[in-house]
């Protein structure tokens, strides 16, 4: 478990709301914006599913008071949809009045396969109710994707685009990595052309130079999307985007579950090991 530990210290910000707090300020000063994150997932009983639920209205009401550039990041398995659907229905609409009355995001993740299909479902409803207070995340290499953003664009959903970072078989995801990138790449282009400002996360060069390219030759503003990375990676990249015009987010996790989320990471996938082994190197 040593590993999991070294690399978690420096990818996650503190395992409270108040040690984030002064690197969150720290980030913001730089032109960056934030996504927090309280770490967690697939909580199993009604007591445990209360109290997050009320952690994460907490963390809306301290974003607000530190006066922070940030939204909420969550798991609607955090919100109970491994103990009742409508469960986490109701929770979630707890969490998206008091984002209201914030006045602040909230971006509904992406986890498995076996949770997409109810995912787009609690999303869905919660963007005819909330609107504009809510957005999803869509991973590139999933093959049902092709499909999901057509509607996606159509509701006008504000969407955040990543790879995929679950081991997944190949009947449901694709596995090669150019047959990703090229994916990426395709849905990408038709969120800059469509979709409301969409969030693209990536920290893969290829990736990042492309968009880079394809906005300047298809004389797209840079105010369009926004770039997203994760906290302690690339931060030197992230404040190059910035200082040359791009709006810049970065996704900021903290909590005392930074061991359980980062060891199950590793194991998924070994291209997950081998990501933060190169990439936590770069600038």
């Amino acid at each position: 478990m040593r590993l999991p530990f070294f690399l978690a210290k420096r990818f996650v910000a503190g395992e409270t709301f108040a040690d984030a707090v002064p690197k969150a300020k720290e980030l913001n000063s730089k032109g960056l914006k934030l996504t927090l994150d309280l770490l967690g997932e697939n909580i199993k009983d009604r007591k445990t599913t209360d109290k997050t639920t009320q952690a994460y209205c907490d963390l809306l009401d301290g974003i607000r008071e530190q006066e922070l550039d940030a939204s909420i990041s969550i798991k609607l398995t955090m919100l109970g949809l491994d103990i009742d659907k409508e469960y986490c229905r109701d929770n979630l609409d707890k969490l998206l009045e008091k984002a209201k009355e914030r006045d602040l995001f909230v971006r509904i993740d992406m986890e498995g396969s076996d949770y997409t299909q109810m995912t787009f479902d609690l999303y869905y409803d919660a963007l005819e109710k909330w609107g504009k207070k809510v957005g999803i995340v869509i991973q590139a290499y999933l093959h049902r994707t092709r499909d999901d953003i057509d509607e996606l664009i159509e509701r006008q959903a504000n969407v955040r685009i990543c790879k995929g970072a679950y081991k997944e078989p190949s009947n449901i995801a694709l596995q090669n990595m150019a047959d990703i990138r090229t994916a990426f790449k395709e849905y990408t282009t038709r969120l800059i052309e469509a979709a409301n400002y969409p969030r693209i996360a990536t920290h893969d060069d290829i990736l990042i130079e492309w968009i880079r390219s394809h906005v300047r030759e298809n004389n797209v503003p840079k105010q369009r999307f926004e770039f997203q990375m994760l906290y302690g990676l690339r931060q030197n990249t992230c404040e190059f985007l910035a200082q040359k015009g791009y709006p810049v987010r970065i996704y900021m996790p903290f909590g005392t579950e930074w061991l359980p989320y980062y060891s199950r990471r590793l194991r998924e996938r070994k291209e997950n090991v081998w990501f933060i082994l190169t990439t936590m190197f770069k600038k």
